[in-house]
């Protein structure tokens, strides 16, 4: 069989691998924890339900324009007047499929082969994987000072001839840092003054802890024109816990913007009737629901950390955000799949190996289940991996016996 250079270099999601062997384990009545998904348990909300329920029972569901109906459009626009504090056009913005489409359909716009993409470390998975469908090249960088807080001089040096563009991530999948005002600012200038495109991937701008605020890029911007080369992406997936919906957004200027149409057009047109009115209903509704699941998160977060900081030889790291943590478990093991393997065929506990982020010996965890599910987790991942932990656990009636340490 002959398969193309392109398709041969792209790599399985691991994220969705794990999804696919915990939902798989869990249909046969296995006691599956999954500390590995990047889905909110609560309800989408009430306004986006009744939004999308009332417009199906019409029986009037139409293919919709490549860039979003005018209804979608104007909810975006709203939404970045009101958290942006930004004035766009219709113009300026594109509805798809979900903010992974937005952010794949930008790079397809932007990018020829051999041209160099670079993103902090960690990252999320399918960033290298999306420049290499392009068929140009990622190049990730890794903070100097050790942290999960890039500084300007970490992506600077790793500039050529050849970079096309920079992807920021904060608060960043899977570390849950918050870059700094002074990063932020620095990377929108540095961009702007080496003409650089800059994607904003905003996806959980809103679900940030302990007080702090969304960092806004556009305020650090000095160039307001239709030659701006920052394009911010956006969605409704997560913060309206909303991920089975897949509405997600982008914001350029206009050239872009119709190029991206143009492009996404031919690859899937426009993006569900349905599923866009269900965005409107989430966007124009009661935002209270937003800061319900994030109080819900930051608690989880603590609970998660309480955790973990009783756990001998693992270090973590408070995340500012999101409902990722990403901890350190090279102590029991540099070879994070092995790990991960050994959590979900041994405990069935799902988590999401640190080297599809770019970090082996890391796990990511997620804070997105019940205090219950993250405790029992924490507990089962202990006994199967501190030699200190007692021989034998029981998971239900089920007593299992540890003869792998």
């Amino acid at each position: 069989m002959s398969i193309s250079l392109i398709g041969a270099s792209i790599n399985e999601s691991a994220t969705l691998k794990i999804n696919e062997m915990a939902a798989i384990l869990k249909a046969k009545g296995e006691p599956v924890i999954h500390l590995g998904g990047g889905e909110p348990k609560t309800r989408a909300p009430i306004d986006a339900i009744v939004s999308a329920t009332g417009y199906m029972n019409t029986g009037a569901v139409r293919y919709t324009p490549a860039d979003g109906t005018p209804e979608m459009k104007k909810a975006i626009i709203r939404y970045t007047e009101e958290f942006y504090d930004k004035k766009i056009a219709p113009e300026n913005v594109m509805a798809s499929g979900g903010a992974k489409q937005s952010l794949m359909v930008a790079l397809q716009a932007i990018l020829n082969p051999q041209d160099e993409v670079i993103f902090p470390a960690p990252y999320w998975v399918s960033y290298p994987e999306m420049v290499k469908l392009c068929g140009a090249i990622p190049v990730p960088a890794y903070p100097e000072d050790g942290t999960f807080y890039p500084r300007l001089q970490d992506i600077e040096q790793l500039v050529t001839s050849y970079t096309k563009a920079v992807i920021i991530n904060s608060p960043n999948n899977p570390s849950g840092a918050v870059y700094s005002e002074e990063f932020i600012a620095g990377i929108v200038e540095f961009c702007e003054r080496k003409g650089l495109y800059l994607i904003m991937d905003d996806i959980y701008h809103r679900l940030i802890f302990d007080g702090k605020k969304p960092i806004n890029s556009y305020n650090y911007a000095k160039d307001h024109t239709e030659n701006s080369k920052l394009i911010v992406v956006n969605g409704v997936s997560k913060q309206y816990s909303m991920t089975g919906f897949r509405i997600g957004w982008a914001v350029a200027n206009k050239k872009l913007i119709e190029v991206m149409t143009n492009i996404q057009g031919h690859q899937t047109s426009g993006p569900s009737s349905v599923m866009q009115k269900a965005a409107v209903g989430a966007i124009n509704g009661v935002q209270s629901c937003v800061e319900s699941l994030r109080m819900t998160l930051e608690n989880n977060r603590n609970v998660m950390m309480d955790q973990l900081n009783a756990f001998e030889g693992v270090r973590a790291y408070k995340p500012d955000g999101t409902f990722y943590t990403f901890a350190d478990f090279s102590v029991y093991g540099k070879d994070s799949t092995r790990l991960a393997h050994l959590l979900l065929d041994k405990v069935r506990v799902a988590v999401v190996p640190g080297v599809e982020f770019g970090m082996d010996g890391f796990l990511r965890l997620s804070t997105c289940g019940s205090v219950k599910e993250i405790t029992e987790g924490i507990e089962r991942i202990k006994w199967a991996l501190d030699p200190n932990s007692p021989n034998e656990l029981y998971i239900g009636n089920r007593k299992l016996t540890r003869d792998w340490i």
